[in-house]
């Protein structure tokens, strides 16, 4: 039986089951830190075993202990920098989540890099290379490499993460909007191309503006006391992650609409 998709308003206003996530594997990018920290942390708080992916040990290791200490489902590190990871090293993963996990229920492309707020005339083409290559090129190398573990699973979700200048470019934003532009697309060329597969759904967040180092560093001038926190906004993320999000597909929901 087809189930009626949920609203953007109902996902945003989502109140999870306590073991919504109970028994699914998650793989969440920049998990050491900002939303990617908390979306680890929620998804094993509703039943998850989380896979925290980052480029820096300590941080990972720091939420690992957090998880551990909370009683939530042993999760697992995967430090990876995706400046510099090459294909065949996410094939690698790929394989090391078979054979240690043996299935994926959903990825979270959480992780990106700000690079420069300058005209594009001005950008210096190296810190264009390492934003494309982290917020867009390393988010489709790695959706390809573990796209057969997601595909196989019973209801697979892959969440991409955007911004308001991803859906609306604003000048001076360079290369991270056209990073996450790049980003809406992918999920909706995803969507096109996997719409006979209805057990596998593809979807972006907009967090809209939250209390995060980036943000910090995005809008130095800003109080963060004004800005909702990434656990204010976490009904979303575990939405999209959970068996109540089959049906959406396909969509950008800014989780802050203006």
């Amino acid at each position: 039986m087809m189930m009626t998709p949920l609203t953007h308003d109902q996902i945003r206003q989502f109140t999870p089951k306590p073991d919504c996530l109970k028994d699914k594997s998650i793989l969440v990018t920049g998990a050491g830190d900002g939303i990617g920290r908390v979306a680890a942390l929620t998804y094993a708080s509703y039943g998850a075993t989380v896979l925290m992916l980052g480029r820096t040990a300590s941080k990972l290791e720091s939420v690992y202990d957090e998880i551990e200490a909370k009683g939530y489902p042993e999760p697992a590190m995967l430090p990876m920098n995706l400046e510099s990871a090459s294909y065949t090293e996410m094939q690698q993963l790929e394989n090391l989540i078979q054979a240690e996990i043996g299935a994926l229920d959903g990825i979270l492309h959480n992780a990106s890099i700000l690079g420069q707020l300058t005209p594009l005339e001005m950008y210096d083409v190296d810190t264009f290379t390492r934003v494309m290559k982290v917020n867009f090129t390393a988010t489709f190398m790695l959706t390809q490499a573990l796209l057969p573990l997601v595909r196989a699973a019973d209801n697979g979700s892959i969440i991409f993460t955007s911004s308001s200048v991803g859906s609306h470019p604003r000048a001076f934003w360079g290369a991270y909007a056209l990073s996450k532009q790049g980003v809406e697309g992918m999920s909706d060329i995803f969507t096109q191309e996997t719409k006979a597969t209805t057990n596998l759904r593809f979807n972006c967040i907009n967090p809209g503006g939250t209390r995060t180092n980036m943000r910090a560093h995005a809008y130095p001038g800003e109080n963060p006391m004004s800005l909702k926190t990434p656990e204010d906004i976490m009904a979303g993320y575990v939405c999209l992650m959970s068996d109540e999000s089959i049906g959406v597909r396909g969509q950008v929901v800014d989780l802050q609409p203006k």
